[in-house]
């Protein structure tokens, strides 16, 4: 008679599943991606090394899934802000760059390993996907944005994406130095500042001196 999996052995395999994937993200916000050893992980999750591999193939496959689940959390937290209609564009670009920075700098083990940390080639797909998803978000408020007046024409894909690279880019040093995001006001300022000079509409002023260059 052919084996025939129950609903309790199933939930028995799924709590030990999670368990190894809470171990494995402990692991990683509290050292890094290259601390996060299958033997580690295991210890952690107080499992033996096979069980791991029973339910994920490879260190690769267990920390995609890692890195999927806490990007995903991020990038909810900036959908739901540039999503945000009761906000007038500007404002929901500032605040989302500034959600992305402040929660970024609170756990900087986690975000310089989700943004920046050398990884295994199936886990900077995963990166790669989220960052795509980040240009979508932003590229959402840039739109409407545009529509309102309020942001110059542009490209919002291009410069949605070079947001979201310039937000990583100028993290990288203050979370591989391992800041605990608190006297940080002054860079999240800067990085709101410099996403809407990129993108805002000219003031008077500011095309009149341009013009008065262009006749110089």
């Amino acid at each position: 008679m052919p084996y025939r999996e129950t609903p309790q052995t199933r939930a028995r395999l799924d709590e030990v599943r999670e368990r190894i994937v809470e171990a494995a993200t402990t692991q990683v916000a509290e050292a890094g991606y290259s601390s996060a050893s299958v033997t580690a992980v295991a210890k952690r999750a107080r499992v033996a090394t096979g069980s791991v591999y029973r339910h994920f193939p490879s260190k690769a496959d267990l920390f995609a899934e890692v890195f999927r689940r806490a990007s995903q959390r991020e990038l909810d937290v900036v959908m739901d802000v540039t999503g945000d209609a009761s906000l007038p564009p500007t404002e929901r670009v500032a605040a989302a760059a500034e959600a992305f920075a402040r929660r970024a700098l609170a756990s900087p083990t986690m975000a310089y390993a989700l943004l920046a940390e050398p990884v295994d080639p199936a886990v900077e797909k995963e990166r790669l996907s989220f960052r795509r998803g980040y240009r979508d978000a932003f590229a959402r408020a840039l739109e409407d944005g545009i529509a309102s007046g309020e942001f110059r024409q542009h490209d919002t894909d291009v410069a949605a994406a070079a947001i979201v690279g310039a937000l990583g880019e100028a993290l990288v040093g203050p979370l591989h130095g391992r800041g605990n995001g608190n006297g940080n006001d002054a860079l999240v300022a800067n990085l709101i500042q410099f996403c809407l000079n990129a993108i805002r509409e000219a003031t008077k002023k500011e095309n009149a001196d341009v013009g008065a260059r262009s006749h110089a």
